[in-house]
């Protein structure tokens, strides 16, 4: 897949999957931007220092007039019984996960009109497809963030834009630092999975490359978990 002349935006590149999903389009080619509250290390890009819950769209515009791409990765953590979530809980997660992705892709909407084929990325989870305990508020976030994904691959489908999303399970990435902190979190974690462990970063970086490129121009409107058989198997 080659990605060269491509222009393409990660929000959330400084660290986790959309580190590695910047380097693995790096090594391809692509002119990246990046947007985030710390600058990724290891990358070369026009980075713009960006807060998803204090979403200031004007400093989009210096950005090229064109992209091909963007990829939104921030994402939440909060796990605890139902009873103890508080109505900013949910408030949190939905700003973060989903009104971050709304004001990035609308204040870029025009840029990616402008390809003549262009692609989204969004990210779920397993726990929206797959009930599990403690996951209410994320569940109910990154089901927002499904239910958006279609929508926009229906109505930008005319403009040849694709919107896709991944659906993880746990991953090695900091934002799960505390649920895999000991030996014995990350066996147990390990062994609820089918594969028979969790996922890292760079378990992503080919499904989001083919979704990202022209090789994937007929995919839209999908959520593909990769989850370590977590969301379908037994």
């Amino acid at each position: 897949m080659s990605f060269h002349k491509k222009n393409i935006l990660i929000i959330g590149a400084s660290s986790g999957i959309g580190l590695a999903i910047a380097e693995s389009l790096q090594a391809e080619g692509a002119n990246l931007f990046t947007a985030s509250r710390r600058i990724p290390q290891g990358i070369k890009s026009h980075h713009i220092t960006w807060d998803v819950t204090q979403p200031i769209t004007g400093i989009f515009d210096t950005l090229p007039d064109t992209l091909h791409g963007i990829v939104y990765t921030p994402g939440t953590i909060n796990l605890k019984p139902f009873q103890r979530f508080s109505l900013d809980d949910f408030r949190n997660d939905f700003e973060i996960n989903v009104l971050g992705a709304v004001a990035a892709i609308q204040a870029n909407l025009g840029r990616l009109r402008k390809a003549n084929g262009a692609s989204i990325l969004l990210f779920s989870t397993v726990a929206v497809q797959t009930g599990m305990g403690f996951h209410a508020s994320i569940a109910t976030a990154k089901g927002a963030v499904e239910g958006l994904t279609r929508s926009l691959a229906a109505e930008l489908a005319a403009a040849k834009i694709r919107c896709n999303a991944l659906a993880p399970s746990l991953t090695d990435t900091p934002l799960a630092g505390m649920l895999l902190s000991t030996e014995e979190k990350r066996d147990s974690s390990n062994k609820r999975h089918p594969i028979g462990r969790v996922g890292t970063p760079q378990d992503f970086t080919a499904a989001a490359k083919l979704l990202l490129s022209d090789e994937g121009s007929w995919i839209t409107g999908q959520v593909i978990g990769i989850d370590g058989g977590m969301g379908q198997l037994k």
